[in-house]
């Protein structure tokens, strides 16, 4: 969903509900009906929901989902624009290769080749749009 459905994320999830505690719980630490990606990650993992199951709670909830950590959404203003003129080493780029799924990297195979490689993430994104890939799906299902 883009910007211009703001307002209308539970369209997406029409037969689904949320339960009352991660309601409240998302609501809790929402800013502004915003809620980053960190924020979202971190709650998955201190109540055992999947990251997919918060994502769909924020978006019946009409919260923004923010400051992407792969740097693909919600980011400041202020924030640097990712350098891509930079060709990635041979090592990642057969790392990116290898984790695509039908032409595309998800975020969570990106999380993962970061993690193996000691790279920050927006570094798999800067090779990402300097290769060409797409990445897709986002495991908070913004895109």
């Amino acid at each position: 969903m883009t910007h211009l459905d703001t307002g209308n994320y539970a369209a997406k999830h029409s037969d689904r509900s949320i339960p009352e505690a991660l309601q409240q719980k998302l609501t809790s630490i929402a800013e502004n009906r915003r809620l980053s990606c960190s924020k979202a990650h971190q709650l998955a993992q201190e109540t055992g929901f999947s990251a997919a199951d918060i994502g769909r709670a924020a978006d019946l909830l009409e919260l923004r989902l923010t400051g992407c950590q792969l740097g693909l959404f919600g980011q400041s203003r202020k924030k640097e624009k990712l350098d891509n003129t930079t060709k990635p080493g041979a090592e990642l780029q057969e790392a990116l290769r290898k984790g695509l799924k039908e032409e595309r990297l998800s975020c969570l195979k990106a999380w993962e080749i970061a993690a193996r490689l000691k790279l920050k993430k927006t570094d798999i994104t800067t090779a990402c749009e300097n290769l060409k890939i797409k990445i897709s799906p986002c495991q908070l299902g913004a895109f």
